[in-house]
């Protein structure tokens, strides 16, 4: 189902376009990108649909957070806004270096609430080392936005650690030509690492959203990710791609890099780390943890020859204590794969869209 069809055929946007996964990519390009695609310049432009865009070496990423409810175990629509600019920004290897912030506020928020949120966007600012330095508010008629929407714009510059990952990468890859780290960088043989475990920040908010109690103490793993990263390419070098598992989760993320590659991903269930309280709780709501929406992991492709290295850099970091090679690229297939724990491989298509709704 691409969109909401009503008696006289006219299509409807449906909360599955705005969810990750198939309906919400096919959705882009047939708008989006139809439409202003040929309009895109610079280095990296809207055509190449990676996380953020570069013009005259200036790395540009927007993004808009419409996550319900506002607040939820582990964080809060502030702290989510900051850190998913900062970290569509550093997954291409960029420094994020300032955000502005658009506000849209809904009539009846409580303004304890609203400073509240607009504190914890300035604590993450600070973690993250970047300031919100231009903005814009408006206030619109009580409805169903939960409060507020808030938009985050930012701009990231090129570093020396960019500089020093792409001189290891071109190290045993004499034909890499890319200046930045982008979702079509894989080659056969890279290594695939999760940099932690996965689902915590879906579940999180959907039992925010419908009052569920998780074993476990399950809570939102929304952090700011770019200082980690920039130790990552600067310390140890080798990344060729990096990505976010946000809506649509890991399943949705290995499925881009692998067609915008065009190699195939095998993993291993055994590697991918995942919290025993989120496996529990996703049998308990027949829920798939790898189409779980996160916030604060990444998937790294590395050259296999740096990627023990930068395994245990992450661990070395409170970020990434928890990360793992998961897997690797490859020619014999197309597509992604798991190796399972019984012996057999389960293919692992992109999901239509993240099963659990405003998570972001």
């Amino acid at each position: 189902m691409s969109a909401q069809m009503h008696s006289e055929g006219e299509e409807y946007v449906t909360m599955l376009h705005g969810a990750g996964g198939l309906v919400m990519h096919d959705f882009i390009k047939k708008y989006i990108l139809r439409l202003f695609g040929d309009l895109s310049g610079g280095e990296v432009s809207l055509k190449a649909l990676d996380d953020a865009a570069v013009v005259s070496d200036i790395v540009l990423k927007s993004d808009s957070h419409a996550v319900k409810p506002i607040f939820f175990p582990g964080g809060d629509i502030g702290r989510l806004a900051v850190s998913g600019t900062v970290n569509d920004i550093s997954v291409l290897g960029a420094e994020p270096v300032a955000l502005a912030c658009g506000l849209i506020l809904e009539e009846g928020l409580p303004l304890n609430d609203l400073e509240r949120i607009l504190r914890s966007m300035r604590e993450t600012c600070i973690e993250a080392g970047v300031a919100v330095v231009t903005g814009d508010t408006k206030v619109v008629e009580k409805g169903n936005m939960g409060g507020c929407i808030i938009n985050t714009s930012g701009i990231g510059i090129r570093t020396d650690a960019l500089e020093k990952n792409i001189a290891v990468v071109k190290k045993y890859r004499a034909n890499f030509s890319s200046r930045w780290i982008l979702d079509s960088n894989l080659k056969a043989g890279d290594k695939i690492i999760l940099s932690g475990t996965i689902g915590n920040h879906g579940l999180a908010v959907l039992s925010a959203q419908e009052g569920l109690s998780f074993s476990g103490d399950i809570k939102s793993d929304v952090q700011p990710l770019n200082l980690m990263i920039k130790r990552l390419l600067g310390e140890v070098g080798g990344i060729v791609t990096m990505k976010d598992p946000t809506r649509g989760g890991l399943a949705d993320a290995l499925n881009e890099l692998s067609e915008k590659s065009k190699v195939g991903i095998l993993i291993y269930e055994d590697k991918i780390p995942i919290r025993d309280s989120v496996k529990a709780a996703c049998g308990m709501l027949g829920l798939d943890p790898l189409e779980i929406g996160n916030e604060g992991k990444i998937v790294i492709g590395v050259v296999k020859e740096k990627a023990e290295e930068a395994l245990n850099l992450l661990k070395e970091t409170s970020e990434g204590k928890y990360a793992e090679i998961i897997g690797e690229s490859t020619k014999d297939f197309s597509g992604v794969a798991m190796q399972t724990v019984i012996g057999g491989r389960r293919i692992i298509p992109r999901p239509l869209g993240d099963p659990i709704p405003r998570i972001c």
